[in-house]
């Protein structure tokens, strides 16, 4: 993709995620239908739903011949990553927008022939939107977020995760898990990879790990990691999947090597 039409699509995307983003924080209050999808903690609401909706629409009516990727099911069955392709998430962290109203997120990633070229990562209650464009930096709003620390250890960190991953598992050795909580500074969860990953980013926490996340949960959230000097790839050190589910670590890469050599055992 040349540099005019990624500002371009950039200029679109950002000012779609702003109109959204302020529609939800108008509905924030209302009463809305809750519905289940996966399991009875896999929450999915009308403003998911109507939120990729709109995105839906704005793409095709701009771009009909992008491809679109959403988990409401308003994007395209697509079985490869050929041209432009949209990866959307409308609401990422819907358990937190039904029952805190914050701490959740809007996330797109747009790739091109299988690049990511623009991640967008909208915090919405708190109005932030974090952005990367490929080889031009990472931004927290207009601020470019700095390479992320060469001074940081495993006993500096902070680690993010699903606090289930300490608990019997059957994917992690979860004993290791439990000596991570322990060696590092800290371990914390927020209840949104859209913003941990944004979170890994700005480095104010070091590293993010889970076992299951589907694409729209991380494709933004791995081009602002990519240009801030971060790596991502799955626990098993084998690169990501966009069209499948995947588990992930992404991270600081000074600790990389002790995460996977020390701490992460998959079974």
């Amino acid at each position: 993709m040349n540099t005019a039409l990624r500002q371009e699509i950039y200029k679109h995307a950002t000012s779609w995620i702003y109109e959204a983003g302020a529609s939800i924080r108008n509905q924030i209050d209302d009463q809305y239908q809750i519905d289940t999808k996966s399991n009875a903690n896999d929450l999915v609401t009308e403003v998911d739903r109507s939120t990729e909706q709109y995105f839906a629409q704005q793409i095709r009516n701009t771009y009909p011949d992008h491809k679109i990727v959403g988990e409401e099911g308003y994007g395209d069955k697509i079985e490869n990553l050929d041209g432009t392709v949209w990866i959307i998430d409308p609401i990422d962290g819907t358990m937190n927008f039904v029952h805190q109203k914050r701490n959740f997120a809007i996330s797109i990633g747009i790739f091109f022939e299988g690049v990511g070229e623009i991640g967008l990562i909208y915090n919405v209650m708190e109005d932030v939107l974090y952005s990367a464009k490929r080889g031009e930096g990472a931004f927290k709003d207009d601020k470019r977020l700095p390479s992320l620390s060469k001074d940081v250890t495993l006993e500096t960190s902070i680690i993010a995760m699903n606090s289930s991953l300490a608990c019997k598992n059957q994917r992690i050795n979860e004993q290791k898990v439990q000596q991570l909580v322990l060696d590092s500074r800290g371990a914390r969860s927020y209840g949104s990879a859209a913003l941990e990953f944004a979170f890994v980013a700005e480095g104010i926490i070091d590293a993010y790990l889970t076992m299951r996340l589907a694409p729209w949960d991380f494709a933004a959230g791995m081009i602002l990691v990519n240009e801030v000097g971060g790596v991502t790839m799955q626990a098993n050190q084998q690169p990501v999947n966009l069209l499948e589910k995947n588990t992930i670590l992404t991270c600081n890469n000074q600790i990389t090597e002790r995460l996977l050599s020390d701490y992460i055992e998959l079974k």
